[in-house]
Formats: C-alpha cells, structure tokens, sequence
C-alpha cells in the first residue's frame, strides 16, 4: 500500500508541475520571468518615441574592468550567467543589456532596425552609466552588433570578443530578398516544438539536456502569453538588417584588437533556405569562416573549439572560457 501510494504521490506531484510550467505566460516585456541578476532600466527617446532598454549591472561599480555582453538573436541578457559570474570573480563590472525589440527591453510596433542603431542604443546606456571604456563580446547576432560598435566607437572599445558571431559572410550576395511579412509569417508560426527541434540539430548536435530546455523557458511563457504578435513582429524586423548589412565589409575597418572564438562545428547560415537561383554557395561553414574574418581582422586571434557548434559557451563550458580567459588576459 505505501509502494502504491508513494508512486499517486510521485505521480500527482509531476502533472501538477508538468501544469503549472505549461500554465507560465510572459508578456512582451517578460514580466515574471526572473533573470539572474537585478534588471534596471534605460530611458531614452529613439525614432521618435520613449523606449525602454532593459540591462544587467553586474559586480563592482568601481571596478577598473568593464566589460560589455551582447546576446545573440533568439536569446537576452539572461543567458550570460555563468559567464557573468566568472567575469565577477576576476574583478569585472560587466553590463548585459537586451536590445529594443529583444527580452525584457520594449518591443516598438514601429522601429527601422539597423545595426547601426542597436549599437547606438548601447553606447547611450554606456554613456549614461558614464563608463568610458570597456571590452565588448558579441555572440550570434550580437556580434554583428559589436562590430558594428567597434568600428563606429572605436575608442571606447578595448579589446573586441566575437563567439560564433553571425555576420561571417554577405548574406545579401547568396540569399533573396524577402520582405518583413515573409519573416513574420514565420514567427506567427513559432512552437516551442519548433525551436527546441532547430536548436537541437543546429546548436547541440542533436544532443539536449535540461540546461538547454531551461533557454527555452521565456519563449515557452511568450508563445502562451497575449503579446506573441508583437514579439513576432519585432522578431521580423531584426532579419533586415542580418540579411541588408555587410558585416564583412566592416572587418579590415576595426582597429581594435580582436579576438575570435569559434566552435568549427557551426553551420548556421541565414537564409540557406532561400538562396538565389544558381547559388550553390554552402552557408555557415564556419570552420572556413572563423579563418577568412581572422585574415581580415588586422589585428585579430582566432580560437577555434573544434568539435562545438553555435553555443560554446553552453556545448562545452569548460572549453569555452578557456579560450574566453586567454582573450581577457592577452596583453598584446
């Protein structure tokens, strides 16, 4: 009888918390949803209307290291963590913003997306903290950010840190042209089962864990949420400037010293699945990618994590900040 009632117990136990995590809903701010650390907020005015940036102050505000985290496009702030805590102990101030149009910052109906921009946005928040000087990591999409950050504020960046960064090559030379309603279409059409399968063969080569699930958990909350259109629409908009900017054009006009880390099982490629007529081009062949962008990069040094894919810094923790603490610490 115990036995029976130890497995009802085990039982009831599991469906009520298998119902309450399908019962979360965010709305577009992500309200409810606890990021790892306090979230503050930049106000300011952009393209004609207040805007709210959401970002994480992390470590002593006194630190004499500052170090900027940018997230990539389907991720915020939030996921930086692990990296954040690390950073902490080695005596930086580390600053996560979420772009406009991402996590917890605002999400505009209307907002002319640029790289340009975000990173405009960001060295407002900069500026407003009255920080003068700082490193500046880019992953995924973030790294076509910092970047562009890089080569329009050159003088406020130290060193420059890109993690499987996107942006390797000139999408708009291989793919078509598709218009903002083709890609919202798409996002309307967002599953949780979706993502997890993408992320699953794109980013953990086929493998999963719960750490990985645990990423999805502010999509899971949005998609049952109220506000999924206007996320979806904010989502669109951030394709235009991944596929009408040339980040590679960019690359022999940074003059900081740059530091590349890149799992060399990536593949993402934007786009592959609408490639111009006649293209045969393979998209994210990062193992060739990682080397032609380190060529480029005058002063630049590439680490390559053979073996891992787009997210290193959650694939193989271990080998990531190894690479990570060689680019921190490298005083050439």
């Amino acid at each position: 009888m115990k036995k029976i009632m130890l497995i009802l117990v085990s039982v009831f136990l599991f469906t009520a918390s298998a119902f309450a995590e399908s019962a979360v809903k965010y709305n577009k701010e992500l309200d409810g949803f606890d990021y790892p650390f306090t979230v503050n907020t930049f106000h300011f005015n952009s393209q004609n209307q207040e805007l709210k940036m959401r970002y994480m102050d992390v470590g002593n505000k006194n630190a004499d290291k500052v170090i900027v985290l940018l997230h990539g496009k389907n991720f915020s702030g939030y996921y930086w963590e692990q990296t954040a805590n690390d950073l902490v102990k080695k005596n930086y101030r580390v600053i996560i913003p979420d772009q406009i149009g991402f996590g917890k910052s605002s999400k505009p109906q209307s907002y002319q997306y640029s790289f340009p921009q975000l990173a405009l946005n960001t060295k407002s928040l900069l500026d407003s903290l009255n920080i003068k000087k700082y490193d500046v990591v880019g992953h995924s999409m973030g790294g076509m950010v910092a970047v562009t950050f890089a080569v329009n504020y050159s003088a406020s960046v130290d060193k420059l840190i890109l993690i499987n960064p996107i942006g390797l090559e000139d999408y708009s030379k291989y793919v078509e042209f598709k218009d903002t309603n083709f890609f919202y279409k798409g996002q309307l059409a967002s599953t949780l089962e979706k993502a997890r399968n993408y992320q699953q063969k794109n980013y953990y080569d086929g493998k999963w864990s719960n750490e990985y699930e645990q990423l999805l958990v502010p999509l899971k909350g949005m998609l049952a949420g109220g506000d999924w259109p206007i996320i979806a629409w904010n989502n669109a908009l951030t394709y235009g400037p991944i596929f009408a900017e040339n980040i590679v054009d960019k690359f022999r006009q940074i003059t900081n010293k740059t530091y590349l880390i890149i799992g060399t099982r990536d593949n993402t490629g934007p786009g592959r699945g609408f490639k111009k007529p006649g293209v045969t081009r393979t998209l994210g062949d990062y193992k060739n990618l990682g080397k032609n962008a380190h060529k480029l990069i005058k002063n630049s040094t590439l680490y390559e994590l053979d073996g891992l894919g787009h997210m290193p810094h959650f694939e193989d923790y271990s080998a990531f900040i190894k690479a990570f603490d060689k680019a921190l610490t490298d005083s050439q």
